[in-house]
């Protein structure tokens, strides 16, 4: 375990000369959730009308995911966490699937003369969807700014910060919450149930470098980095509490066809068999996001938590990370990691757990396509 932090208080963020938070968007009214499901399934064929059933998650919300105000507060504690530590760096916002648009920020970029942009992408893991599809959608925008005449900067992602302790510790502490909130006479006996956004098995044992890669559904990258997370989260609560116990990752908000395998179990179901095994009480982890947006108001707070009352189970559902300020802390960290090291500098890096610091550019083979599609800010770009 190594938690020294690179150059805390100020230190040079060159060569980058901007950081780009890079989401996944969401709708902010009714009248964008059809558009916006539109977007995040370009080109499999859904019917609008199935978009339309699926659109009542968000409707049952007023047509609002909560994403983008949250990355709205992200961005001012990055600002602020910069600014306070002498970091001059502009911080930019763009969405793969909704307003603010990547391909318009990238442009805005390009225009203000940002020719180094380090990438933060609001995904702490490896996989297909949590990784490469974002450096597919950053080579599609630098395609198109190369169509327009623009002089193309360069892009670095940010290497997986599912284990810098300033991305662990916030959700230790949600855990400790939610733990001191239940009755007390459940409390000792409640179980950590530690959930992800379940994704194919195929994708998942394809995900990470290719030496990660698994087969038979053991998850690969995907996998490995969760549970590895959620070692350190239950290690740490049980030295808090004095009480050793037991937990496991679980999975939610599947959206594939039926005969295509997922990574299992369900959330729900597992509550139902942990509540006729005679679990006492549940503490859900959302560790698999990085702050409360639609999966984790329906998913968790809305479907397990109704299972929960249908099965008269107390539960609860720790915070995930957002705006923490240690987590604007954490990705101050990551940037002056990176740069001393395009810099050619030594730097010590910052993780939690058995894994040690994830890779700095993604070789090729981590986390395939399905269909080859130039990817940037990886071994394989065509960005360089």
């Amino acid at each position: 375990m190594s938690d020294q932090r690179p150059n805390p208080e100020g230190g040079s963020a060159r060569p980058y000369d901007a950081l780009l938070l890079l989401s996944f968007g969401g709708p902010e009214g009714p009248d964008d959730v059809v558009p916006f499901l539109e977007n995040v399934t370009r080109g499999r064929g859904i019917p609008r009308e199935r978009l339309k059933e699926v659109g009542q998650h968000y409707f049952g919300f007023g047509g609002v995911s909560p994403i983008n105000a949250q990355n709205r507060e992200l961005l001012d504690a990055l600002r602020k966490d910069f600014a306070e530590h002498g970091l001059d760096l502009p911080v930019y916002w763009g969405n793969r699937n909704w307003g603010p648009y990547l391909n318009d920020v990238m442009r805005e970029m390009a225009a203000d003369g940002r020719r180094r942009i380090a990438v933060l992408a609001t995904s702490a893991y490896a996989s297909y969807s949590g990784c490469r599809q974002y450096r597919e959608n950053l080579a599609d925008a630098l395609a198109l700014l190369e169509a327009e005449g623009f002089d193309l900067p360069r892009v670095d992602k940010l290497r997986h910060y599912f284990n810098h302790p300033g991305f662990v510790g916030p959700m230790t502490d949600g855990v400790l919450a939610s733990l001191d909130s239940l009755p007390e006479d459940v409390r000792d006996g409640a179980r950590l149930v530690f959930t992800t956004h379940s994704i194919p098995t195929a994708a998942a044992d394809t995900s990470g470098p290719v030496e990660d890669h698994t087969g038979g559904g053991a998850g690969g990258a995907y996998v490995k980095q969760h549970l590895d997370v959620a070692e350190v989260i239950a290690a740490e609560v049980a030295a808090v509490t004095g009480v050793d116990r037991p937990w496991e990752l679980v999975y939610q908000s599947r959206s594939g066809a039926p005969h295509i395998p997922w990574l299992e179990p369900d959330i729900c179901d597992r509550l139902e068999e942990l509540h006729e095994a005679g679990t006492a009480a549940v503490v859900m982890v959302p560790i698999g996001f990085v702050s409360d947006h639609m999966e984790v108001l329906y998913d968790l707070d809305t479907e397990a938590t109704a299972k929960a009352a249908e099965l008269d189970l107390p539960i609860r559902r720790s915070a995930t990370v957002g705006a923490d300020p240690r987590f604007a802390a954490a990705v101050r960290e990551l940037v002056l990691e990176r740069a001393a090291l395009e810099r050619g500098e030594p730097v010590e890096r910052c993780w939690v757990g058995a894994l040690g610091a994830s890779h700095d550019l993604c070789a090729v083979g981590c986390c395939p396509a399905r269909e080859a599609r130039p990817a940037a800010a990886g071994a394989d770009s065509p960005y360089a």
